[in-house]
């Protein structure tokens, strides 16, 4: 992608402010827009720091960045809109027909949701916006882990479903293909398959949440990072794979709802690392040192 585009991205929170940080390092020019005052005024300074923590000159990228806290200011000259919003349908579709109405005709409308289908997005747009709407599933923190999903739906134009992988792939990214808008995509649909199985053999009594973290982490995620499941499946080969297959899987976890383990949990105030315990007990210090020796973690993958 030689041309510099316009960008502008719905949200400063969690993913918008990393989301932006990319396009404005490869030298697009990037609006980042909230109705949080105070979460859009910290989104300069969030940038700062990330771009400090991994080396690079803040000065040379944020030039390429505004903030605009009116939204059809913000997208008023976008080449490609990117929403960040949080994980509820009303509000993103809402957001789409804001959106629709004040960007460019041209303009390629993109939904970084995690799970949320985008046809249904999208289900209340007219044909000629609904055909500029693709989904970019992007990975936290957006900046650092490459993988992004373009989701295609079956009113998406083969022009902007391309064009968006071809914008991504050339500011860095890894987009991959999703053909089909099936709920989750790829990615979330993998990892709450191993999440399903790994709570239920908590729930069952087979072992703790450190054994199956010791277990992930110290075997076959050890080589995830260069053999995936399809490569080791034929690695093995798939006389072997069926095998196995057909004695495990008809004990593996089918529950088409989420663990009763969860629901009694969160009654108990166990949400997770913020309240101290979940499905492992957390003290303040361990809680950090996730968080420093992911951040150092992904720095050292990216840096190679």
């Amino acid at each position: 992608m030689n041309k510099a585009i316009n960008v502008t991205v719905i949200g400063a929170g969690l993913m918008g402010h990393g989301i932006g940080q990319v396009f404005a390092r490869a030298g697009h020019a990037v609006v980042i827009t909230d109705t949080n005052e105070e979460i859009l005024g910290q989104a300069m300074g969030r940038i700062e720091k990330n771009l400090l923590d991994e080396g690079v000159d803040p000065l040379r990228v944020l030039c390429n960045v505004s903030v605009e806290s009116n939204l059809a200011k913000a997208v008023q000259f976008a080449d490609l809109v990117i929403e960040a919003a949080p994980e509820r349908l009303e509000l993103k579709q809402k957001l789409f027909a804001d959106i629709a109405k004040a960007a460019p005709s041209h303009a390629v409308l993109a939904s970084n949701t995690s799970v949320i289908p985008i046809t249904k997005i999208g289900e209340h747009m007219e044909p000629s916006v609904r055909c500029r709407l693709v989904g970019t599933h992007w990975w936290n923190p957006p900046h650092l882990v490459p993988l992004v999903e373009v989701v295609r739906t079956e009113f998406t134009s083969l022009s902007v479903f391309e064009q968006t992988y071809a914008w991504l792939e050339a500011v860095g990214k890894r987009p991959v293909r999703v053909h089909q808008d099936v709920t989750g995509f790829i990615g979330n649909r993998l990892q709450h398959a191993m999440w399903r199985e790994a709570i239920g053999l908590i729930e069952d009594g087979v072992c703790d949440g450190e054994a199956i973290d010791l277990v992930v982490k110290n075997s076959f995620g050890m080589r995830l990072p260069v053999l995936g499941p399809i490569e080791n499946a034929d690695l093995v080969g798939l006389e072997l794979t069926r095998d196995v297959h057909r004695v495990m899987f008809p004990d593996l976890k089918t529950n088409r709802f989420p663990s009763a383990l969860l629901d009694r949990l969160i009654d108990e105030g166990h949400t997770g690392m913020k309240a101290g315990a979940g499905l492992r007990v957390w003290t303040k210090s361990e809680v950090e040192a996730v968080h420093t020796e992911l951040a150092a973690h992904l720095l050292r993958m990216t840096s190679r």
